[in-house]
């Protein structure tokens, strides 16, 4: 079997990126890092692609008329490399349809709260501040929504009495780095499946 031809968009340090460069390094995944798409020249997450020989397509948003016009190219350099699965790891913009359409169902993201709640910038302050007892991560498909699309997978993370958001934040962050590259590995394994707003994994 091929591996999975995998594009990573990131917009900072890069931890979830290098989560699933090492697991491709250890084996454990069966995918191919094509290309680091970034918005933010001088991002950590560039330094490590740098170091993973992956290579790298940066750009400035404010150098384009719209969203559309980057997302345009970013489409074509994903189909020059024969991308099949996007993975935004840390990637803060919204996505429009110009790359939702044809990568729906291809596009996944990871989120740091249990969605439906606490969607959009600032998923752990919000679960902090509304005082819930568990929070986690989400691994959901992109559908050009705010956070809504359909949910692949979940890791509940405890609140603990005291935490700040930078303690449950390392917390929430871990889970991150050992789900996303699971769930990745589903997806390289045929294994996740679509249907409407369900998607599962089959035994």
């Amino acid at each position: 079997m091929a591996a999975l031809r995998i594009a990573v968009f990131a917009s900072g340090n890069g931890s979830n990126f290098q989560a699933i460069a090492d697991a491709v390094r250890e084996g454990k995944l069966d995918a191919s890092i094509e290309l680091l798409v970034c918005d933010k020249p001088g991002a950590p997450v560039t330094e490590r692609a740098q170091r993973e020989g992956v290579e790298t397509w940066l750009f400035t948003p404010k150098s384009y008329p719209s969203r559309e016009a980057y997302e345009a190219d970013i489409l074509a350099e994903l189909r020059r490399r024969n991308v099949e699965l996007v993975v935004l790891a840390g990637y803060m913009r919204i996505i429009t349809p110009v790359l939702v359409e044809p990568y729906y169902g291809r596009m996944i993201n990871i989120h740091p709260s249990l969605l439906p709640a606490f969607p959009g910038i600032g998923g752990i302050r919000q679960a902090l501040e509304y005082g819930v007892k568990i929070t986690g991560v989400t691994v959901h498909f992109v559908d050009g929504g705010m956070d809504t699309g359909p949910i692949i997978a979940q890791r509940a993370v405890e609140v603990l009495d005291g935490d700040t958001e930078e303690t449950l934040a390392e917390r929430i962050h871990k889970a991150e780095r050992e789900l996303l590259p699971h769930v990745v590995q589903f997806i390289a394994e045929g294994r996740v499946e679509l249907n409407g707003r369900h998607a599962s994994i089959r035994q």
